[in-house]
């Protein structure tokens, strides 16, 4: 009896395992390429809600940049929100 539930029990946390997934509550990180003219400032504006200065940090940290220095045609990734 002890080994038909223990086997049970294993066989349920397999099925649980394989039916487990990881989260896409985070949403997708989005790739940007700077267009003439745009700055951190505008790509943040137009992606991030709230302070753009939150949206330039997060750009600029996860693209290891050293400023807002950027050119036309260079890929960014965005970070998830």
């Amino acid at each position: 009896m002890f080994a038909r539930v223990l086997l049970f029990l294993l066989l349920g946390s397999l099925i649980v395992a394989v039916a487990a997934r990881q989260s896409s509550g985070a949403g997708h990180q989005q790739t940007v390429i700077v267009k003439s003219g745009d700055t951190l400032w505008s790509i943040a504006t137009a992606h991030f809600a709230g302070d753009p200065r939150e949206g330039v940090w997060k750009i600029e940290k996860r693209n290891h940049l050293a400023g807002e220095t950027n050119q036309p045609g260079e890929r960014l990734v965005l970070p998830a929100d």
